[in-house]
């Protein structure tokens, strides 16, 4: 009878263990699917900050893309205004400043489409990230530090980077 008790107790023992191999083998598995998720989840933000990151310099890119180009063609525009001011006494010399007009018209429509637009100076206060102060007047009718005159009109993109700075004449 000890004899069927200690097979019996072997089996009892054999089958305990059998349980706990499968259950460290389950245990196991579960870890690896537990590693296995946090990597797909870090992959996939680390995917996520790769999309923003890459938007952000596209974005960027083309700013810069943007502002170089306008950069080289505004002295065109500051030729036009030039010759806007100028006085016209016969008719067909009003009929060609008119042409001028429109050709300075469709320019600043072509600018504010960029996202570019002309910087506000005359009669503000003096900002050396807008303005480049090229000339001091004393002048008593204006409060320190307004600009009085621009010389040349500057330009920013969407508000946010300097284009060209405008050149004007502050009080002091």
């Amino acid at each position: 009878m000890s004899n069927e008790n200690e097979e019996l107790e072997q089996t009892e023992n054999t089958e305990t263990e059998a349980a706990e191999t499968e259950m460290t083998e389950e245990d196991k598995l579960r870890e690896q699917l537990k590693e296995q998720n946090d990597k797909y989840i870090r992959l996939l933000a680390e995917y996520d900050n790769y999309q923003k990151r890459t938007q952000k310099e596209k974005a960027a890119r083309y700013a810069d893309a943007v502002i170089d180009t306008v950069e080289k063609l505004l002295p065109i525009g500051d030729n036009l205004e030039r010759a806007l001011k100028t006085e016209v006494s016969t008719e067909e010399a009003v009929k060609f400043k008119e042409g001028v007009e429109m050709v300075m018209k469709q320019f600043t429509d072509c600018l504010e489409k960029l996202g570019v637009t002309p910087i506000k100076a005359e009669g503000e206060q003096f900002d050396p990230n807008l303005h480049n102060a090229v000339m001091h007047v004393d002048d008593d009718s204006v409060d320190d530090n307004t600009v009085v005159e621009d010389f040349m009109r500057g330009y920013i993109y969407k508000n946010e980077r300097v284009v060209r700075h405008s050149m004007v004449k502050v009080a002091n």
